[in-house]
């Protein structure tokens, strides 16, 4: 049996890795995988080099340059440039090299700041996008475009997906520079052991968010590149062709820190800082395409919370020194 091989491009990431975990139980696929000290994707001449020689079958570009609203705010210049970089490189090089499938993994941060609730695919490009992340919106919204692009012109076969937010081993537990769900595990597990008495948390704890666990996005990923191109082409258009996943459930801010509260085991009291801001009201995604397509999540808010929890204590060491 010929064995496909499939580049994961971003493997050391939080989604890259969990493609690679998920990916390398199947016997039909050889992994390709490149640090960036061995490949450098924002260089052109070392991306045609790489597809030239590897004779690559399929490819899943999860490699970007991510961060939160400090560093967006602070590098919008460098999450423009090495963003689209990434995309233009890899995608075209991976043209020129005869991949036929290809998916790029996105972010929900694609849609409008003020997009009717839950976000549907066909939200995109309607409205205004969040200034704070403006600049990696627009590198991702040119990705899905290329995807559209080399699919149109040349019949190649480069699909999108959107996740929401997402959380899991291998997640970013910076005490200042991580998402919601690392920070707040940090922060209880740390109240925990010094037996503080209280939690402080931003905002009224009303904002609603949707979290999804990353093995459950390298599923979903999975599940999207192996359809079959008719089942893809019927859900989506050829200029709208990508698809959310989530779980098309969110919930309150606060109803995520109690949670986390029974998980870290923390005794201590939640309190609400209701003079800081709670940031957008809510961001759900709709996922009906997805569900359409067969696939479903597999963790719910608690499971998901647990496995990341314990991926947490057992790498807190290295989290420390990093």
């Amino acid at each position: 049996m010929t064995r496909q091989r499939v580049f994961v491009a971003g493997h050391r990431g939080m989604v890259g890795s969990a493609l690679v975990r998920r990916l390398s139980a199947d016997d039909g696929i050889e992994l390709v995988t490149r640090s960036r000290d061995e490949l450098d994707l924002t260089e052109q001449a070392q991306v045609r080099e790489f597809f030239a020689n590897d004779h690559i079958d399929q490819v899943y570009l999860a490699a970007a340059r991510v961060g939160g609203i400090h560093a967006n705010n602070t590098y919008p210049a460098d999450f423009i440039y090495e963003n689209l970089a990434i995309e233009t490189n890899v995608i075209h090089q991976a043209h020129s090299a005869g991949v036929d499938r290809l998916l790029l993994l996105g972010s929900s941060c694609i849609y409008p700041k003020l997009a009717e609730q839950p976000m549907a695919e066909s939200a995109l490009l309607t409205g205004t996008l969040e200034p704070t992340n403006e600049p990696y919106a627009i590198a991702k919204i040119a990705g899905i475009k290329l995807c559209e692009s080399y699919q149109r012109q040349h019949g190649r076969d480069y699909r999108s997906v959107m996740p929401t937010n997402l959380y899991g081993p291998n997640d970013n537990f910076h005490p200042e520079n991580s998402h919601v769900i690392p920070a707040l595990l940090r922060r209880f597990h740390e109240a925990r052991l010094a037996s503080a008495p209280s939690v402080a948390i931003w905002g009224t704890g009303k904002a609603m968010r949707e979290f999804l666990h990353v093995d459950d996005m390298a599923a979903a990923s999975i599940h999207v590149m192996n359809l079959p191109r008719d089942d893809y082409d019927r859900v989506t258009e050829p200029m709208l062709s990508h698809i959310n996943v989530g779980t098309g459930k969110d919930c309150s801010i606060r109803e995520l820190a109690e949670t986390i509260r029974e998980v870290t085991g923390y005794q201590g009291v939640i309190e609400f800082d209701t003079t800081r801001p709670d940031g957008t009201p809510r961001k759900l995604l709709d996922t009906s395409k997805l569900s359409e397509l067969g696939w479903e999540p597999q963790h719910s808010l608690r499971s998901g919370l647990e496995d990341a929890y314990t991926w947490f204590c057992e790498h807190q060491e290295s989290i420390r020194a990093a």
